[in-house]
């Protein structure tokens, strides 16, 4: 099989394409939906080692990710081992030979961080099974706020819980009651299944979103748009990706914004050439670090509870981006999931600043 490259990056556009066309002796068509499916990863390195990648699920209810087609790469290779990684798979199957090579977590002693986006990606995945089984259960309630609350909210909630408790730190949900984190520990927030409405109707997005939070900052994040298959990972000093791609934030011209305030409009910026309501506020903070977005706001209503939001945020500070509360400071999250949170996040501070000016 030759020696391995150890070079491959997420291919990105058509160049990538066409090379890895032309090494598997395949049509370009054939691989052109990689840059556009959640579910499909296409590897590509300058020595020429191509690796096509499916996500899928065993007999055995077990995701794994699976080597379609490959050109000098193994199922053992760095690039594909983190690929499956990502995608919370547990392993990895060579779909041409069957030979099966698990995933490997990493060590006890590894960065917090670093432990945290690896359980956080294996508790997305199990979340997305335990809410599509609980679609349409019967279970569904009213919060006192007077959002939904579905069985798949619940269910949701401890498949999360599960998959996140080796880490050993305390996890706060917003499915149930804060437990007190003292001093500087680190602590996990998590929105099991952030858009519940969405998922209800029916209308994407919904998400699972995760963060380590420590000194009041996000500092790793996961979000997972359970309605795509689209996942943003990152932490400080790492940066971010979108479905294995770095991203960062640009001065783009949408604002999003989370669902209207009751009884009265949007507020939209000056400087704003439209404004999206997504009904998945994880998502919408995502938006801002990859820059689909220019910035996000919800100065002008109640504010937003700290599980909706502390998964984007940590995916936009780990892309370069900036959130400031409505006094103009860096935003600092307490381990509170009751109160509410006022802020404006964008992709530099003067925007951020710039928005609070005609908000304010």
């Amino acid at each position: 099989m030759g020696v391995e490259p150890d070079d491959l990056r997420v291919a990105r556009g058509s160049d990538d394409v066409q090379a890895a066309a032309r090494a598997l002796g395949v049509a370009p068509g054939a691989l052109a939906t990689t840059l556009t499916d959640p579910g499909l990863r296409l590897l590509v390195g300058d020595g020429g080692g191509v690796a096509l990648l499916r996500r899928g699920w065993a007999a055995d209810g077990h995701a794994e990710a699976v080597l379609v087609a490959r050109r000098d790469v193994r199922t053992t290779h760095p690039a594909v081992t983190a690929t499956a990684a990502g995608w919370g798979c547990e392993r990895v199957r060579d779909g041409l030979r069957d030979d099966v090579s698990p995933v490997a977590a990493p060590p006890d002693d590894a960065p917090t961080a670093e432990r945290f986006l690896h359980l956080a990606a294996l508790a997305a995945t199990r979340v997305e099974v335990a809410v599509a089984l609980a679609r349409d259960t019967g279970r569904d309630t009213t919060k006192s706020d007077g959002s939904p609350s579905l069985g798949a909210d619940e269910a949701a909630h401890l498949a999360a819980a599960h998959a996140l408790r080796p880490l050993g730190v305390t996890v706060l949900s917003e499915e149930r009651s804060d437990r007190p984190v003292s001093g500087d520990e680190p602590w996990v927030v998590l929105d099991p299944l952030d858009g519940t409405g969405n998922f209800r109707a029916g209308l994407a997005p919904w998400a699972f979103s995760a963060a380590l939070v420590q000194g009041g900052r996000a500092v790793a994040g996961l979000v997972a748009d359970l309605s795509s298959g689209r996942r943003w990972s990152g932490a400080l000093g790492v940066g971010a990706r979108r479905d294995g791609v770095p991203v960062r934030p640009r001065d783009a011209g949408t604002v999003v914004a989370p669902t209207a305030p009751s009884g009265s409009a949007v507020q939209v910026p000056r400087t704003a050439r439209r404004v999206r309501v997504t009904g998945c506020t994880a998502v919408d903070v995502c938006l801002v670090a990859d820059g689909a977005a220019g910035a996000w706001q919800n100065l002008d209503r109640s504010g937003t509870h700290v599980h909706d939001v502390a998964g984007g945020l940590a995916l936009l500070a780990a892309a370069g981006g900036v959130a400031l509360d409505r006094d103009g400071q860096p935003l600092e999250l307490s381990p509170d999931t009751e109160t509410l949170i006022r802020f404006v996040a964008a992709g530099t501070e003067e925007r951020a600043r710039e928005l609070l000016r005609e908000l304010a």
